[in-house]
């Protein structure tokens, strides 16, 4: 005695209600608007003028939702991107929230501690509807955590100012290794999570073509060069 496949298949969903299951759809990674940025949530970028979120060195924003601050990152890597929460301005006892590419191609959010110059994983991690995503040789990511938690030396209020610490740097096996550059860019001032800016930073090769001194020694330079010497 037989039954086709297709009577089975009938029996099966009259009898849960609903068909099979399938895989949930996997939504697209939204892009990162920066026209809001100093209108509804505060940026912070760091390379070239006129640059975004997919152009620039790095990238930050931040909004309020709710008891929630949403956080966006992008940097121009292919390993990790980072920003840290400092009572200066200096590495060392600070707050810090990463998003790592790892050899899966996927961006997982993990939370730090910085201890001197190295970084320490701390396993309770507050960050909440995470998304990331490696394209175009960028890690980008999107994740909330909460404004207030409770007192701990590894994970501060952002309802408090803070200066914000900028980094990014490669990744060997889903683990991050030192920053890209020896001095990240921090905040000017500390930030407050209740007030939108939109701030450019210039990355350190454009701060030296457009200093005007530097400008004077070039053009003395070229003048020399093209006079020659007696």
């Amino acid at each position: 005695f037989s039954v086709p496949v297709f009577y089975l298949v009938m029996i099966y969903s009259d009898y849960t209600g609903y068909p099979f299951p399938t895989a949930p759809p996997v939504d697209p990674f939204a892009k990162i608007r920066v026209d809001d940025c100093g209108k509804t949530k505060g940026c912070f970028r760091y390379g070239k003028p006129g640059c975004n979120a997919e152009t620039c060195d790095y990238f930050l924003s931040y909004r309020r939702i709710g008891a929630d601050v949403e956080f966006e990152l992008s940097a121009d890597t292919d390993g990790w991107v980072a920003v840290g929460f400092s009572s200066d301005k200096k590495m060392g006892g600070d707050d810090v929230m990463a998003c790592v590419h790892d050899d899966n191609g996927r961006v997982r959010i993990q939370h730090f501690y910085n201890v001197g110059q190295w970084a320490k994983e701390i396993q309770r991690n507050p960050a909440r509807d995470e998304e990331g995503v490696f394209e175009n040789n960028r890690v980008t990511c999107r994740f909330k955590r909460p404004v207030y938690v409770p007192r701990e030396e590894t994970i501060v209020d952002l309802h408090l100012s803070w200066y914000y610490l900028f980094a990014w740097g490669p990744a060997i096996q889903g683990s991050i290794t030192r920053h890209d550059i020896d001095s990240p860019p921090v905040s000017e001032r500390v930030v407050s999570i209740y007030k939108y800016e939109d701030i450019f930073m210039p990355s350190a090769a454009y701060q030296t073509f457009s200093s005007p001194f530097c400008l004077l020694l070039i053009v003395a330079l070229t003048f020399y060069l093209l006079m020659g010497t007696p």
